[in-house]
């Protein structure tokens, strides 16, 4: 196990000096730290996969040199790879994908969100960039989109290629994801950890350690912490090749579509 996040744990969150000199260090090289992370995936147990890569060769699309990748754990089988099911705590979470430098004839993408039964919960369709990028699409703030407990959902996004009037010719990745519940102990620890991202690591609970620590990375370019742990938490899941990758804010097409029924 290579990920150890836990330098900032025992850090009382009051003592800013000390949090200061914190952030000027990795949090790996910790000489304190004696506990390691689970291993991502923690899935596990029959549950439901997906497609974390996509890019080879389709009708009407040009292969990719570089696939596109959604953000989640998984594994490579030959040329193949597979997603897992990944945890939050979040209603609401913010789903993460790298995109790669795309033709010319692929500009529009579109996320979907279903519950396990295959019922459509929120569509968007989004512009990409030109330039290969991380970004991140989170779900908007409504009753019909929000995540219930203990329930497993399954998302898609695609990259269209060819004609955009069929739409039907495009690249994509699959995966699941389940919210779970905030517990107290896990409240306590969230409370007691200047950084959430290590808390969220150590209970395995991925969409929210990637989400937050892609947010403070993005915000804080030149933090060498935020970079060190940015490329060991992808490198835990074997992405970590896409850990230079600049992370943009994408900004959703006027057409969302929130279905309910």
């Amino acid at each position: 196990m290579t990920l150890v996040l836990f330098g900032l744990v025992s850090c009382p969150t009051t003592v800013s000096a000390q949090l200061v000199q914190l952030l000027n260090q990795p949090l790996v090289n910790k000489p304190s730290q004696s506990t390691q992370l689970p291993k991502f995936p923690a899935s596990g147990g029959g549950a439901p996969t997906g497609r974390r890569k996509g890019g080879t060769s389709r009708d009407g699309c040009t292969p990719l040199n570089t696939p596109i990748t959604a953000l989640v754990p998984g594994e490579e089988i030959g040329d193949e790879s597979k997603s897992f099911l990944t945890f939050t705590i979040s209603e609401y979470p913010t789903f993460w994908f790298f995109v790669p430098e795309l033709p010319k004839n692929a500009v529009l993408g579109e996320f979907k969100l279903q519950d396990e039964n295959g019922k459509n919960i929120y569509t968007t369709s989004l512009s990409l960039p030109r330039k290969a990028s991380i970004f991140g699409i989170k779900l908007p703030h409504n009753s019909q989109s929000a995540l219930k407990i203990k329930k497993n959902y399954q998302w898609y996004f695609k990259v269209f290629c060819g004609n955009l009037q069929e739409q039907s010719e495009y690249f994509y990745v699959n995966a699941w994801i389940q919210r779970v519940p905030l517990n107290s102990n896990l409240e306590i620890q969230l409370k007691s950890t200047p950084q959430e991202y290590t808390t969220y690591a150590r209970n395995q609970i991925w969409q929210d350690a990637l989400t937050n620590l892609a947010t403070l990375h993005r915000s804080n370019p030149n933090s060498r912490i935020f970079t060190e742990d940015w490329t060991l938490l992808l490198k835990d899941v074997g992405l970590a090749e896409l850990a230079t990758a600049p992370i943009v804010e994408l900004e959703s097409e006027e057409k969302t579509v929130t279905q309910s029924n």
